[in-house]
């Protein structure tokens, strides 16, 4: 088993969550800034992964979109959490929160070694 691939499916676990929070903290984001804050924290994804994920975000009602105007071309997608959504991630960070003390508490000896 390689680690680098047991890595990118932790990234892509919790991926959903952590674009949900990144919309929810600028209230409404553009993919290529979301991507970048990604990168910054090490979560690094692609155009290509990010583009389906927030199609089916949208079609499952958690995201909405609107059109704003860009100053460097075309008009620009800008995506935004429905009332289900901000319901959605509340849950999943819920279930994160437990996850991750259950998690520490059954590896707290790594850290010790």
């Amino acid at each position: 088993m390689k680690l680098e691939n047991t890595k990118a499916q932790m990234r892509r676990g919790i991926l959903e969550m952590c674009i949900l929070a990144i919309i929810h903290q600028e209230g409404e984001a553009y993919p290529s800034d979301i991507i970048s804050i990604l990168k910054s924290q090490n979560l690094i994804v692609v155009e290509g992964t990010l583009y389906p994920l927030l199609s089916r975000l949208k079609k499952t009602e958690l995201l909405e979109y609107s059109w704003k105007e860009s100053k460097s071309g075309p008009p620009r997608k800008y995506y935004s959490l429905t009332e289900k959504g901000q319901e959605f991630l509340r849950e999943l960070y819920t279930n994160w929160e437990g996850l991750a003390k259950a998690v520490t508490a059954t590896t707290k000896s790594l850290g010790q070694a």
